[in-house]
């Protein structure tokens, strides 16, 4: 089976259209395709992918993921809390800001699973991570509960 690592997405060659897609596609593969169009909203498929991309991201520390999470676009995160057990990150700018309000649930399961894999192999033990305040439900920014 063909495996494909961090290092070989960042090898582009595209001389038109560049090394960036729009936002709005991101959106649509991930709203649309993913939680609509599997079961259960998509919700175990998301977390198994953003674990494993996490898992291979080029991060050493908790810095190095911050600052990748803020290069990629993903958002602007910071440390908001942090002690012995638990850390949460918040996430300013998050992809789904300025999308319509819904009290319905949380969308950025992704982000926390890629989240959870970064951390797992940056502290090299097993770590949980769950989003606990999302833009969509209302909350001033998206902010993710690690329990380490």
């Amino acid at each position: 089976m063909l495996s494909y690592s961090f290092e070989d997405m960042k090898k582009m060659n595209r001389k038109i259209l560049g090394d960036t897609v729009p936002l709005e596609l991101f959106r649509t593969i991930r709203l649309i395709g993913m939680s609509q169009g599997l079961p259960l909203g998509g919700k175990g498929t998301t977390v198994t992918i953003g674990r494993k991309i996490g898992e291979n991201l080029p991060v050493e520390s908790i810095d190095d993921l911050l600052q990748l999470f803020e290069r990629l676009k993903i958002g602007i995160p910071r440390i908001v809390y942090q002690d012995e057990r638990r850390i949460n990150i918040a996430v300013e700018d998050c992809f789904c800001i300025g999308l319509p309000l819904s009290e319905e649930k949380m969308i950025c399961d992704l982000e926390g699973a890629m989240l959870e894999g970064a951390l797992c192999k940056i502290l090299n033990k097993k770590v949980s991570v769950k989003e606990i305040k999302c833009n969509v439900t209302g909350h001033e920014h998206c902010e993710y509960e690690v329990r380490l």
